[in-house]
């Protein structure tokens, strides 16, 4: 380990920020982490995600969380169901013997947040500006305050990283795909046709052009996104989220057609809808190493949301830098054996994920008959296999 404490500054208290303030922690080095939100419930913090036990779950076991993780896992939460859009079965995989559970991502970061210090994470601290100091050290300034000065800043900022400025002049850039979110509460009781359609884990559903996913998330809660592939600007006109019916109105309207056992899920939505424009960093993204900044997750290699990398990969990044700063290697050097380790093992996913995104809606995903939708899925699970090894 290195003798010379550390002033490391952490920007951002999503997983992969808190897993690097937790295994930080761990090791007898204090981090201090700072959040724009004023607390931990401020914003719903987003569905359902599956951590794998290659990336998520190897943090969370380094950081000495596993038992922790085993008490909010969705085992039984891991099946897959693909449908078409006259509501026919095309495809069902309901085995839960595998290892990436379902985790809501509060539960998760509750999970984080409980882990650390009392006054590890600042709240209500909304970054304008990193700022170099003539000694080489750097201050963060936020609108109100200013602190500093620290040896190590971590982006971990997500997809509009101001930290990612100092290093790259990359912004991310829009798929030409749009998600409207939306969801269904107490579906087991309320709606149980619809629980029995969505089965325990996710489904699917594509026909006509259009694409629906549906995520089972806990407390019989189910997390809803239509997509489509439009121009950026397309969905805030179409869509009018101040008003619930009208969104749900416009939902059946664009799905005109599909089965009304699906349109349904679009009937019994909640009022609470979002739209989410999917956005994604060039594959390949890197920077020159400065010496006192680096990136995680999103903020290095923000990707498309298909092949569930995201926050596993934001996870692994924070174990991995943990495991570097922690070593007997200068600090400097520790992050930039990070940073290059992290640029080749990011380059598959993020590039798998921009090949799905790419072709999401294509002529080729809709003409894709039975056993074509069999053996992409299949391929796409060999590859992802492949990859985690």
């Amino acid at each position: 380990m290195n003798s010379s404490p550390l002033r490391i500054a952490i920007v951002g208290a999503g997983p992969g920020g808190l897993t690097l303030a937790r295994l930080l922690h761990v090791a007898g080095i204090n981090a201090r982490v700072f959040e724009r939100e004023t607390c931990a419930t401020e914003r719903p913090q987003g569905g359902t995600l599956d951590l794998h036990a290659e990336s998520g779950q190897l943090a969370l076991a380094r950081a000495g969380l596993t038992e922790g993780f085993l008490r909010i896992a969705r085992y039984d939460d891991q099946g897959s169901r693909l449908y078409d859009g006259d509501g026919r079965l095309l495809l069902a995989d309901d085995d839960t013997t595998g290892d990436r559970p379902e985790v809501d991502r509060t539960a998760l970061r509750a999970l984080l947040l409980q882990s650390l210090p009392s006054g590890t994470v600042n709240w209500g601290h909304g970054l304008r500006e990193v700022v170099p100091r003539d000694d080489g050290l750097y201050d963060l300034v936020f609108d109100e305050a200013r602190q500093g000065p620290f040896d190590l800043v971590v982006g971990a900022d997500g997809a509009w990283s101001r930290v990612r400025s100092l290093v790259s002049r990359y912004q991310p850039q829009y798929s030409g795909l749009t998600f409207i979110e939306f969801g269904i509460d107490e579906v087991d009781t309320r709606h149980p046709a619809l629980s029995r359609l969505v089965g325990r884990g996710k489904m699917g559903v594509e026909g006509g052009g259009r694409s629906l996913i549906v995520q089972r998330n806990g407390n019989a809660h189910l997390r809803g996104y239509a997509i489509f592939r439009v121009p950026v600007e397309w969905a805030e006109r179409r869509f009018d989220i101040t008003s619930p019916a009208a969104v749900r109105d416009a939902l059946v309207d664009e799905f005109a057609g599909w089965a009304d056992a699906l349109l349904e899920l679009f009937r019994a939505s909640s009022d609470q809808f979002a739209i989410r424009p999917i956005h994604a960093l060039p594959v390949g993204h890197h920077w020159t190493n400065r010496a006192g900044i680096t990136l995680l997750g999103d903020a290095a290699h923000l990707m498309s949301p298909y092949g569930g990398e995201g926050v596993n990969a934001a996870m692994l990044d924070a174990a991995e830098l943990a495991g570097h700063l922690t070593g007997p290697q200068d600090w400097r050097d520790a992050v930039r054996a990070y940073e290059a380790e992290m640029f080749a093992r990011v380059a598959e996913p993020a590039g798998q994920a921009a090949d799905a995104a790419a072709t999401e809606l294509s002529h080729v995903s809709q003409e894709l008959t039975l056993a074509q939708h069999r053996a992409f899925i299949e391929m796409r699970a060999a590859a992802s296999h492949t990859a985690a090894r």
